[in-house]
């Protein structure tokens, strides 16, 4: 009776070895190459945005079309950061490069999204001077997330293991 005991617990160690092992190894390979993708295509976003000074309709839809060629879904926040360059300043300061002097406004990815999609527009411009950012991340559970949740009793679903962000600079004017 133990020696078919044991050879059950033998049988099941072994499919686990050889099937489960695999199989996470393989989901996790998977979400690093979506992680490159993600990262790459945000850094691209946000470059040719802060290069140009602005944000096209046709280059974010692109955007999110890279995304979700990795089979998942994401959640992206963008930020620009407006240079204000009337701040009624009461100080002998004259020039706005001071250090310290320079103040800044944000607009966020709804009021983005909103001048994007106006008819007409389909672009967001920045001037120089600018900051422009973009974070990603993943919404839903890859297959890694959820094998990894079941063998390490790991809690917490809302972990993103898919996540990029990309911040710069815009050193062109984007008036159109």
């Amino acid at each position: 009776m133990s020696d078919t005991l044991i050879t059950i617990i033998a049988i099941f160690l072994a499919a686990i070895l050889m099937f489960v092992f695999p199989l996470l190894s393989v989901s996790e390979r998977t979400d690093d190459i979506s992680q490159l993708a993600v990262q790459t295509a945000t850094s691209e976003f946000v470059n040719n945005a802060r290069t140009t000074g602005k944000i096209t309709l046709d280059e974010y839809s692109a955007f999110v079309q890279t995304l979700a060629a990795t089979g998942n879904s994401y959640d992206i926040e963008m930020e620009v950061k407006h240079l204000d360059e009337n701040i009624g300043k009461k100080s002998e300061w004259t020039s706005k490069q001071v250090i310290g002097e320079n103040v800044y406004y944000s607009v966020y990815t709804t009021q983005i999204e909103n001048e994007l999609y106006k008819d007409g527009t389909n672009a967001y411009s920045m001037k120089s001077g600018d900051v422009f950012s973009v974070s990603v991340k993943n919404t839903n559970t890859t297959i890694s997330q959820s094998l990894r949740n079941f063998f390490y009793s790991i809690s917490g679903n809302s972990t993103a293991t898919v996540a990029a962000q990309s911040t710069g600079m815009v050193t062109g004017n984007g008036n159109i």
